[in-house]
C-alpha cells in the first residue's frame, strides 16, 4: 500500500521531522511504499525510508497546489501541513484562527490590524477551513483541547478526530554521565539558586513577557531564569533573568534545572514541557497549553488559568521553590513522563492509518 506523508520546510531539531521519520522508518520496515513531499530544504540524507519529493514552493498556499498537483493515485496521504485535501490531517500546530483570536488580548491593536493584512495568514486561515470542512477524511490532534476547538469552530464529526498526545524521543541520550552540582556550576548556578527554565521560540506566544513579570515580582533572590532561545530581548530586565541563546545541549540544561515554566497564550501540546517531566521537574503552565491535560495541578507543578495572571505565577514560582516539595513530585512526573513514548504515539498514528487503508478497501469492494 502507498502511503504518502506531507511536511513543508525541515528543521534540524524540529520536533514534526523527528516524529515523521520515526513514522516514515517504521511504515518502510513494514513494507509500505513511503514518500515524503516537501520542501527544498529538506536534505536527502535526511529520508532513507523510500521516496523524497522536493519542490519550490515559498508560501503555504503554493505549497497546497504542489502537493493536489504531485499526489499520486490510490496513495493515502498523510499531512503535518496544512493542504486542501488528504486522507489524515495532523493538527499539531492546533487551529490557526484560535491562536489568532487568543493574541488579540495580549498585543496592541495596531499588530493585530496589521496581522489580518498578511497573505500569509489568511492562506492558512482559508487551508485550514477547507481541511476542517470536509478537506480530511480523518484529523489527529494532539490534544483534547485541540479536537473540542475543530468540532466547535468548524463542526467536524467529533468520532473522525482522534486525540494522540505527542512522545518523547530518546531526550537524555546524548546527556554524558556527569554529577549535577558539576551540571549546575556548568550553567553559573549556585547550591542555593532554584533555577526556573524557560525554553522555546515564539517567545510572544509562549508567554515570556509574563514569565519574566513573575521573576520581577519574587522576593526570594535566589530565583533565577534561565532563557534558552532565539528572540528579541526586552528592555530593562532583572538581574535574575539570563539569556542564553539557542542551546545544543539541552539535556544538561533540563538536569541542572529545578522548574520549568510555559505560561503560554496558545500551545495545542508542548513538547518542551514534556521533556522537563522527563527529567522529574515540576511544570508551571497555562489551561491553554494541552499538556495540562496530561498533569495534576499541585501535584506535577501548577495550571494556571491565565497567562497574564503574573501574580498567580509568582506565586506558584515560590511554592515549587520548596526543595522538598520538588524531591516529593519528582517520581511522580518521571513516572507521567514514562507513559508517553514516541513509540506510543508511532503505533497509534499507524492504526489510524491502518483503519483509512482498509475502509477504502471496503469501499471499493462494496462498489
Amino acid at each position: 500500500m502507498k502511503i504518502g506523508l506531507v511536511r513543508r520546510g525541515h528543521s534540524r531539531i524540529g520536533g514534526a521531522e523527528n516524529y515523521l521519520k520515526r513514522l516514515g522508518r517504521t511504515l518502510f520496515q513494514r513494507g509500505f511504499a513511503v514518500k515524503l513531499y516537501t520542501t527544498e530544504e529538506w536534505p536527502h540524507a535526511e529520508w532513507p525510508f523510500g521516496v523524497l519529493v522536493r519542490f519550490k514552493a515559498s508560501t503555504p498556499w503554493l505549497f497546497a497546489q504542489e502537493i493536489q498537483k504531485r499526489r499520486a493515485s490510490g496513495e493515502i496521504l498523510f499531512s503535518l501541513d496544512r493542504v486542501f485535501e488528504c486522507d489524515c490531517y495532523r493538527a499539531g500546530d492546533g487551529v490557526h484562527r484560535i491562536w489568532l483570536e487568543r493574541r488579540l488580548a495580549h498585543e496592541p491593536a495596531w499588530r493585530s490590524r496589521f496581522r489580518f493584512l498578511n497573505a500569509k495568514h489568511r492562506q492558512i486561515l482559508e487551508l485550514e477551513r477547507r481541511l476542517f470542512e470536509g478537506g480530511a477524511r480523518r484529523i489527529i490532534a494532539n490534544s483534547k483541547l485541540v479536537k473540542d476547538e475543530i468540532v466547535r469552530e468548524f463542526r467536524y464529526r467529533q468520532d473522525d478526530i482522534s486525540v494522540i498526545y505527542n512522545g518523547l524521543s530518546a531526550v537524555k541520550s546524548a546527556l554524558k554521565p556527569r554529577s549535577r552540582p558539576e551540571l549546575r556550576r556548568r550553567w553559573g548556578l549556585r547550591d542555593e539558586d532554584t533555577a526556573l527554565l524557560f525554553a522555546g521560540s515564539g517567545w510572544e506566544r509562549k508567554g515570556l513577557k509574563y514569565a519574566i513579570e513573575a521573576v520581577r515580582l519574587t522576593e526570594n533572590a535566589n530565583i533565577f531564569l534561565l532563557i534558552a532561545g532565539s528572540g528579541t530581548k526586552p528592555a530593562n530586565m532583572p538581574k535574575n533573568v539570563r539569556f542564553l541563546g539557542p542551546v545544543a545541549d539541552m539535556p544538561s540544561l533540563y538536569a541542572a534545572s529545578d522548574l520549568f515554566v510555559l505560561p503560554t497564550i496558545y500551545d495545542p501540546f508542548s513538547n518542551a514541557c514534556l521533556e522537563a517531566l522527563s527529567f522529574g521537574m515540576p511544570v508551571i503552565t497555562t489551561a491553554a497549553n494541552g499538556f495540562a491535560e496530561i498533569v495534576e495541578s499541585g501535584v506535577h507543578g501548577e495550571i494556571i488559568d491565565r497567562p497574564n495572571d503574573t501574580g498567580a505565577i509568582r506565586d506558584a514560582i515560590e511554592k515549587w521553590a520548596d526543595p522538598e516539595r520538588r524531591n516529593a513530585a519528582k517520581e511522580r512526573c518521571l513516572k507521567l513522563a514514562g507513559r508517553f513514548s514516541m513509540d506510543h504515539n508511532v503505533q497509534q498514528t499507524l492504526e489510524v492509518l491502518e483503519g483509512l487503508i482498509e475502509s477504502g478497501r471496503s469501499s471499493k469492494a462494496d462498489r
